[in-house]
């Protein structure tokens, strides 16, 4: 069995998308655990958009839900996908980030690095399964768009150590892994349609 019919199969083997429903909601959990301290200090109106990591799990959470139930939702597809990969790969940036700045290798950041880029891994090996359309996409173009304006310009950003002085580096850095999954959405859409 070759490693791309490997793949496919672990796709739709259901014990396997349990196993990891289990795990994506526990991480959910513990990820909006994580965030309580800064949402106590957070106005509730900017409570959906603070704990991003925890809501990219979510989004996850709910596609592989719907799959087993022999569902889909274009919308959560694409919100999974492209949030999965921008907050994976921000948290993996902004540990290393903190790293150097700190001078010091924390143990909490690994296993973050790990969590969050299995995030992202777990983003590209859902990729062919996930279902995105151009309403899909425009809805996640707004929503993250969104979420980088109230992270940026009102502050409501997760807060990470020493790391807050760079506000601005690190909203560009936010700006262009949104770029990239996005681009990477349109790109699917198109290779799927043949446009």
């Amino acid at each position: 069995m070759s490693i791309q019919s490997f793949i496919q199969t672990l796709l739709y083997h259901r014990p396997f998308l349990y196993l990891l429903l289990a795990a994506n909601v526990l991480g959910t959990i513990y990820g909006y655990i994580w965030y309580a301290p800064q949402l106590v200090q957070t106005p509730w109106y900017f409570w959906p958009f603070v704990p991003d990591s925890p809501t990219a799990t979510l989004f996850l959470s709910l596609s592989l839900l719907l799959w087993l139930l022999n569902k889909h939702s274009a919308v959560i597809d694409t919100l999974a996908f492209v949030t999965l990969i921008k907050y994976g790969l921000w948290a993996v940036i902004m540990n290393f980030m903190l790293f150097q700045v700190d001078h010091t290798v924390y143990l909490t950041g690994i296993m973050l690095i790990m969590s969050h880029g299995i995030m992202a891994f777990q983003a590209l090996l859902f990729l062919p399964r996930f279902c995105f359309t151009f309403m899909s996409f425009a809805v996640t173009i707004v929503w993250v768009t969104h979420n980088d304006v109230i992270d940026y310009a009102f502050h409501q950003y997760p807060v990470y150590g020493s790391l807050t002085s760079y506000e601005s580096f690190i909203g560009y850095i936010a700006f262009w892994l949104s770029m990239l999954a996005i681009l990477i959405v349109l790109w699917q859409i198109k290779q799927r349609t043949g446009k």
